[in-house]
């Protein structure tokens, strides 16, 4: 169910449960401020999730109250595990869905990498 990107941050979900290292991932990457790891609904044959560690909700408040470190970090994370999964010359697909009429499931922020097949449209027309 799509949740309410204004709301408080919920230390209970699923991404902040991995993060605390009582559900397992299958790390991609990590360094002080950033996780990253495979989606295990993976919807293409690349799908990595990209978490920061603090507790942020969505972008907007990622942008608002995150550090220029833990800014800076998520940012170049992102693009080095694309270059590390050689997503780069044939292209990739960022997604960060912020709020109910996104979709938005997980009420921490994260973008989903896709990459390694034709994607296709963004958006159905």
């Amino acid at each position: 169910m799509p949740i309410d990107a204004t709301q408080p941050y919920d230390d209970s979900n699923i991404f902040a449960r991995i993060l605390r290292g009582e559900i397992p991932s299958t790390k991609a990457y990590e360094d002080e401020h950033v996780l990253a790891f495979n989606d295990i609904n993976a919807l293409a044959p690349t799908h990595i999730l990209v978490i920061p560690k603090g507790s942020y909700v969505s972008w907007d408040d990622f942008s608002e109250r995150g550090s220029d470190q833990e800014i800076g970090a998520f940012v170049r994370a992102v693009g080095k595990i694309a270059r590390d999964r050689g997503l780069v010359g044939s292209g990739y697909r960022l997604l960060a869905n912020v709020g109910p009429d996104s979709g938005q499931e997980v009420p921490h922020l994260h973008v989903h990498i896709f990459g390694g097949k034709p994607l296709g449209p963004m958006l159905t027309r």
